[in-house]
């Protein structure tokens, strides 16, 4: 297992400044935000330019791309496929193995999403790319439950682990140890139990990083660790040192 930094660590910044400051973290790689309405690149740049935007994840920082967390947003389903295909080619680009996106709506029509993501799953690996959905409150994998039976119904598809909104969320912070021989990406910031407890300092919260580390390399898990502690507005700690003691403490449990 290695530790990487999502770019959404320091969203305040431009993309350049944000991978900075993660290489002055002494970070060695990235977990790279591309959402339409995101403060980073954007799938309609990316679709636009690949090669550019290859170059401004590489440029200049010695930084190397992990995955990739993707949020497409178009009038169609064309559009749509346009985006991911183009985000695919960046991936491949990039020799970033996985990318991440959110499944559907909670109470969506479970068959029409397998389909969909059945469809998705096929362009990724046509890039060798591995397609992965995100655990996330309000979409269909909420509960540990969800998640796995999409995984079922897709051969091929994995989870990217947030593990904050099995804390938060319907799944009130009960186990969620299915969901892990599908994990193929993690991302991890420490939660309480509050509605207004998503993100707290690391070590005031309920997750238990070591226990998350076991269940993963029980599963034979070798991938990363995102450090994903978000730069909101009104944040109430300074985002470099929390995000530097949750490295250490990540690179200490692996």
């Amino acid at each position: 297992m290695f530790v990487a930094c999502s770019t959404l660590c320091f969203g305040k910044y431009p993309l350049e400044r944000a991978l900075q400051i993660i290489r002055e973290l002494e970070f060695a790689k990235i977990d790279v935000a591309i959402h339409e309405q995101g403060p980073h690149l954007k799938p309609s740049e990316v679709a636009a330019d690949v090669n550019r935007c290859a170059q401004r994840i590489r440029i200049g920082t010695c930084l190397c791309p992990a995955a990739f967390s993707v949020e497409i947003h178009a009038d169609n389903e064309e559009g749509y496929t346009q985006h991911f295909r183009a985000v695919c080619r960046l991936a491949r680009l990039s020799t970033v193995p996985v990318i991440s996106i959110p499944a559907a709506p909670s109470g969506s029509n479970l068959d029409v999403e397998a389909e969909r993501l059945g469809k998705l799953v096929q362009l990724a690996e046509a890039d060798g790319v591995i397609l992965t959905v995100d655990t996330r409150v309000g979409t269909l994998t909420e509960l540990p439950a969800g998640a796995v039976e999409l995984c079922q119904r897709v051969p091929g598809l994995g989870l990217t682990l947030d593990p904050s909104h099995y804390i938060i969320g319907p799944n009130q912070n009960k186990s969620h140890d299915q969901v892990f021989p599908y994990v193929r990406h993690c991302r991890l910031r420490d939660t309480g139990r509050g509605p207004e407890q998503f993100q707290v300092r690391v070590g005031q919260g309920e997750l238990e990083y070591g226990r998350v580390v076991n269940q993963l390399l029980r599963s034979h898990y070798d991938r990363g660790l995102t450090v994903d502690i978000r730069d909101v507005p009104d944040s109430p700690f300074v985002m470099e040192p929390e995000v530097r003691k949750l490295k250490y403490l990540l690179e200490s449990l692996v």
